[in-house]
């Protein structure tokens, strides 16, 4: 960013000696009382007052009054001993597709434009009990559904380098205020890519953890909704390790939730050399990808090449057609299942975009037998990729397979001239981590000469979540990329 402030530009001032610094530091800062809360609180309250109205990233704001009485109380328990957590002072904002007791939750939806929780969601508890002091929401597409984050309760959010352009999605309000320092870390979800590819389109990285790392719920099916995850997005890999370990660990309300908790922080250790990384591209043409993506993952890769890891492209023999179409029964099966109530009420029916409504109809026109055979193709990609481990420590694709696009386009219906036949075709890169329930993270890779962000993502073995991070954390020295 420069220091020139130009609107729509995507260029801001400075954020300045403490909303420029990474959550690791300003958390380091307030236990060793270098800082006050406060005035962290202040700077970035001014930081979002100043750039959030030319994007739209934050939403339910809370009033700047309420946050400084919040900072003060925290700095008065500091100074009286209080244990500081590991995100005590630090300000959040949590996606609006998550509970959060008192403060106004809408999933993007006129149905829920008054909605205020009584709970929280098991994550934001955690964060809570972590000392952070929750600052607003940020904004998402309705329901979650598709990767532009628009909708009729809060309208969209602009991309941070262009405002023309998407911000991506479901969690593109949280890429975008991080992008921009309006706040030191986020929250996401992800089903279908969405802590993945928004930071792909801003310049910074998300993670979505291994299946059961971070406890769901509770509006959340405990048993049968095993696609969507919650995870952390930050500007370094060491702030998404901090948030991780607050976030992840068994909760006994979450039943499918992996037991023991990792210090992810204090694990990191960067690493790069003799790494093996299964480079799958476009899937052996299977994927249609906007030129320019490819050449600047394989330029990515040199990078790790150049620093003793080995690359190898290998695409595995399997039908990737059918793991999509069973991607495509499977959220049929749960956010299909969980839109139809509001589908089959006919004032709220009028109400979802036709995203929401082809999920509940394709729900409605599921049948037990194909969605036994979706799991069953799921099963056996897991032990496809189980298979490639024993080769490979890492597989790369890139993030998404089309640039940021006009943020007035609904979605794009065609990529390097093949139709996309869904609002969520485009996405397919993103479901291969998604269908085997793996560890993933989006690393920024670069622009292309029209000013465009891209990703990579590094996916690892089941449950290696730490693993994951470590290899990005040494890309993460090796790059310019990367808002700093």
């Amino acid at each position: 960013m420069t220091a020139d402030f130009e609107p729509g530009s995507g260029r801001f001032p400075s954020p300045g000696p403490i909303c420029g610094q990474s959550a690791i530091e300003l958390a380091r800062a307030i236990r060793e009382r270098r800082l006050f809360v406060r005035e962290i609180m202040d700077a970035f309250i001014s930081r979002i007052e100043t750039v959030n109205p030319h994007v739209n990233a934050i939403v339910s704001m809370r009033p700047r009054e309420e946050l400084l009485a919040e900072a003060d109380a925290a700095d008065t328990a500091l100074a009286q001993g209080v244990e500081a957590g590991p995100l005590f002072g630090l300000p959040i904002a949590i996606k609006d597709l998550a509970l959060t007791k008192g403060l106004r939750t809408t999933f993007g939806s006129p149905i829920f434009a008054r909605h205020v929780p009584d709970v929280d969601d098991y994550f934001v508890e955690r964060i809570r009990r972590a000392g952070a002091i929750i600052v607003g929401k940020t904004n998402v597409p309705e329901f979650g559904l598709g990767s532009h984050t628009y909708n009729p309760v809060f309208g969209p959010t602009l991309n941070a380098y262009d405002h023309r352009l998407t911000a991506g999605g479901s969690s593109g309000g949280a890429a975008v205020a991080l992008a921009l320092h309006m706040l030191p870390l986020a929250d996401g979800s992800d089903m279908g890519g969405s802590l993945r590819n928004p930071a792909a389109y801003n310049n910074v990285y998300g993670f979505r953890p291994s299946q059961g790392r971070v406890p769901g719920g509770p509006n959340f099916e405990a048993f049968m909704s095993q696609m969507g995850i919650e995870g952390p997005m930050g500007r370094s890999v060491a702030d998404i390790a901090l948030l991780l370990g607050v976030q992840s660990g068994h909760d006994p309300r979450s039943p499918l939730s992996l037991d023991g908790h990792e210090d992810f922080l204090a694990g990191l250790a960067p690493r790069v050399q003799g790494a093996r990384i299964a480079w799958m591209g476009d899937l052996g043409g299977h994927l249609a990808v906007e030129e320019g993506i490819l050449d600047l993952c394989t330029q990515a890769l040199a990078q790790l090449e150049g620093a003793g890891a080995t690359v190898d492209s290998h695409v595995p023999d399997f039908d990737f057609e059918a793991l999509w179409q069973a991607f495509v029964t499977l959220r049929h099966a749960t956010s299909g299942c969980a839109l139809k109530a509001h589908y089959d009420d006919s004032d709220r029916r009028s109400q979802l975009k036709p995203e929401a409504v082809y999920e509940a109809e394709g729900a409605l026109r599921l049948e037990a037998p194909a969605t036994f055979a979706a799991s069953q193709r799921r099963t056996a990609w897991y032990q496809t990729v189980v298979r490639l481990f024993e080769h490979f420590d890492y597989l790369a694709l890139p993030t998404a397979q089309v640039f940021p696009f006009p943020v007035e386009c609904h979605w794009p219906e065609e990529i390097a001239g093949r139709a996309m036949d869904s609002y969520h075709r485009w996405l397919e890169v993103c479901t291969l981590a998604t269908m085997a329930g793996l560890p993933a993270i989006s690393v920024p890779v670069g622009f292309d000469p029209a000013g465009r962000p891209m990703g990579m993502q590094i996916i690892g073995r089941p449950r290696g979540d730490l693993s994951v991070l470590s290899l990005a954390a040494g890309y993460e020295r090796l790059t310019p990329f990367g808002v700093r």
